[in-house]
């Protein structure tokens, strides 16, 4: 545990990292410092074709089978049961709507995939290794949520006025086509069917300038973090609180989930990541579809104004320090 906390430190000083937080400052300065967004979109290509080659590429030279499982429909059951944990407390905490308590819920259920890149650069300058289909984990976590959202909504929509249909053509299309998942499954059949040796003649490209890249993207992040912070005005205190301790009760769940479906300790840390994540991009899109009313003031700064830094900066290598004492 100690290596965990020393590298956990030295991660705050990290390129990755101060790019993040150079984006906020300037962000919060009001600097006229900018990413393009068609540069901001192709980073963002990047990192998830990147992140699922590699995974595909880890699977294909290992002899899982069967075994992952197990892992999977853990994987599915915490991205479906976390919503009803942060409606509830939601609902006892804060003054939100049912709608709005019910939206904000189904983001944390759901996956931050930028959070799960950082973490497995973490996990990497550690030399700690993983299960490579924690990748399709990371697929199969973004839609489960989202029904759960839509479900604690529909049981207020009479007294709301908000009629909620789970089934929107447009809701449906827009879950399981979402450029996220379509990047990250393709990408990961891709390395699968190619193998190692496949990787090998995109290294130069998908490999080597991965770090460069995602500070690239981080100072991005940090920069839209910055503000949608300066911009929220709905979140009142507690609201902001539910941001800063609804990831770490998120973190114990997936850290205890991944430890029982045996899971090594990188694999339950990156599943602690996901668990305590709050989706920014999927989740958005699928709920001002299926809940009009839901107020995106509240639901898109909560989870990438205040979750999403405190995962970055905090929460990563604290989840991975506890996890590492677990598997001592």
């Amino acid at each position: 545990m100690a290596d965990v906390l020393a590298v956990a430190t030295s991660n705050l000083v990290s390129p990755a990292i101060l790019a993040f937080l150079l984006g906020g400052l300037a962000g919060f300065l009001r600097s006229d410092l900018e990413i393009p967004e068609a540069i901001a979109k192709g980073l963002s290509i990047y990192l998830m074709l990147a992140i699922g080659l590699k995974g595909g590429a880890s699977l294909a030279a290992s002899d899982a089978g069967l075994s992952i499982l197990p892992g999977l429909l853990a994987a599915v059951a915490l991205s479906f049961l976390i919503p009803y944990i942060a409606f509830f407390l939601l609902r006892l905490t804060t003054k939100f709507s049912t709608i709005d308590a019910a939206a904000v819920s189904a983001h944390y259920g759901s996956v931050s995939i930028v959070t799960f890149v950082t973490a497995t650069q973490f996990l990497t300058s550690l030399d700690i290794t993983y299960e490579a289909y924690i990748i399709a984990m990371v697929a199969l976590m973004e839609t489960p949520a989202i029904v759960s959202g839509l479900l604690l909504a529909r049981k207020n929509s009479g007294e709301s006025g908000n009629k909620v249909s789970l089934f929107q053509p447009e809701m449906v299309r827009e879950i399981l086509f979402n450029g996220s998942i379509m990047l990250l499954l393709g990408g990961f059949v891709i390395g699968w069917a190619t193998g190692e040796q496949g990787m090998e003649t995109v290294a130069p490209f998908f490999v080597d300038p991965f770090q460069g890249v995602l500070c690239l993207f981080l100072l991005d992040m940090g920069l839209v973090a910055a503000h949608r912070l300066r911009t929220a005005s709905s979140l009142s205190p507690s609201a902001i609180a539910f941001g800063l301790y609804m990831p770490i009760i998120g973190a114990v769940l997936g850290g205890l989930t991944g430890y029982a479906v045996g899971l090594s300790a990188g694999g339950a840390t990156l599943l602690a990541v996901l668990a305590a994540s709050a989706s920014y991009i999927a989740v958005p899109a699928a709920i001002r579809l299926a809940l009009p009313k839901a107020d995106p003031g509240i639901f898109i700064p909560l989870s990438l104004g205040v979750t999403f830094p405190f995962n970055v900066l905090v929460g990563i290598p604290l989840y991975a320090a506890v996890i590492a004492t677990l598997y001592s």
